[in-house]
């Protein structure tokens, strides 16, 4: 269905299409799958030099041979898919409408190695809170791009400027010229959170209020040493033992694939882009360190949910662009549009996670801890909640807990 969305000066083709890979895609994938050429990973049982290869080789042949990928495109087109292109790039997003007296349009924004469908475990309840427990003056009309560069949001132009601020633009025009909504909310996690964080920014008045995981500043990437994560500075001596480890932890966690992003995206990507085996690993260890499984990945992602997510970066042919979002970040360092306090004028809600708690700093002190931080005067915060339980992909890992605080965030702000 090709419908015409416009605006009062400009036009935007709006099509209704529902998500289908050819068979001729699947087909390569398999084949490649089974020409994989695997490494010598002695001595890795216990996955300390990265990805076990004994694990991987199970993922990748359980994908070749077992995983049914129009079974998970039949769940994803129980959905309503669309795409339109916002000044020059292509943006696929999936719409549930809200179910109930007056639901508010919602975007939410995913980050990297995420997809659009890690919301999933979430747009069912936000959408019709009535059927899921909760209270139908709640509902919203729930929105959920493709992040350009991200799964179907391709090919995208050549626009090494497209970052997580020029990003929210999009958004904006989408939500308010393409949708024609003069008042939306908005939420997200990861990167998401930032052009999340970026709307409450630029344009609070239009916002009815944002929800994030984390909150982190909106000049988190600017800088010279943005790929390093400690800005250079040393572990400082005489810390307790479990604070010195936590802080090794959480370098090691994040500091790979913010370096190799920000610094030569393409480098790996050239082998990334031709091999679904390799593109796994590198996602993967992403999916494994984050998440809060308690060592076992499937606790938290079944295979099919892994290789669902995967597929999506690997027929998009996505991942090199996906990453080098990163570089954009810090290429085209993010600028205020105003100078006025807070930064980020939205009513802004907030989730965190032990998973990703501060060195030396419990679930039960988490949100205390933020508001000493240099980040809490960032925003106008309304809701800062902390759970013992999940790990960096909130939605998808505690989706309860995360449709009840952004419930609460938005509640009496309709």
């Amino acid at each position: 269905m090709h419908i015409e969305a416009t605006s009062e000066n400009r036009s935007f083709p709006l099509l209704q299409q529902p998500i289908h890979v050819p068979d001729s895609v699947l087909e390569d994938l398999r084949q490649r799958l089974a020409l994989t050429r695997w490494s010598d990973d002695a001595g890795n049982s216990d996955g300390s030099y990265g990805v076990p290869k004994a694990y991987l080789q199970q993922l990748v042949e359980y994908w070749r041979t077992e995983f049914d990928w129009r079974t998970a495109e039949s769940a994803i087109n129980a959905y309503e898919h669309y795409r339109v292109e916002i000044d020059g790039v292509p943006v696929h997003f999936m719409r549930k409408p809200g179910v109930g007296p007056d639901p508010i349009p919602l975007i939410l924004t995913h980050g990297w190695p995420w997809t659009f469908w890690h919301w999933s475990n979430v747009v069912d309840a936000l959408a019709d809170p009535d059927a899921h427990g909760g209270d139908p003056a709640d509902a919203f009309d729930v929105i959920v791009p493709s992040f350009p560069g991200f799964g179907f949001s391709t090919p995208v132009p050549d626009r090494p400027d497209l970052n997580f601020w020029k990003v929210a633009d999009i958004w904006h025009t989408l939500m308010t010229e393409v949708l024609g909504h003069a008042k939306y909310a908005a939420a997200g996690c990861d990167v998401g959170a930032l052009v999340t964080g970026q709307l409450g920014h630029k344009y609070a008045d239009e916002l009815y209020g944002i929800h994030i995981g984390s909150g982190q500043r909106l000049d988190l990437f600017n800088g010279e040493r943005a790929w390093d994560i400690t800005g250079g500075r040393p572990i400082p001596e005489g810390l307790p033992a479990d604070v010195h480890a936590r802080i090794v932890e959480l370098e090691k966690r994040f500091a790979v694939h913010l370096s190799a992003h920000m610094l030569a995206p393409s480098t790996l990507a050239h082998g990334l882009s031709d091999s679904p085996a390799g593109m796994l690993s590198w996602i993967l260890e992403r999916w494994t360190t984050w998440s809060d499984n308690h060592g076992d990945i499937e606790t938290v992602f079944s295979r099919d949910e892994l290789l669902t997510h995967a597929t999506i970066y690997w027929v998009t042919n996505s991942i090199s662009t996906s990453m080098r979002i990163y570089a954009n970040h810090n290429r085209y360092p993010w600028e205020p549009s105003h100078d006025r306090h807070p930064a980020i004028e939205a009513p802004t809600g907030i989730t965190f996670v032990a998973h990703e708690n501060p060195p030396g700093v419990t679930t039960a002190d988490r949100v205390s801890h933020f508001l000493t931080t240099d980040r809490a005067d960032w925003y106008n915060h309304v809701n800062l909640t902390a759970h013992e339980h999940g790990g960096h992909f909130i939605p998808w890992e505690i989706p309860d807990e995360w449709v009840t605080d952004l419930r609460r965030t938005f509640r009496g702000r309709r």
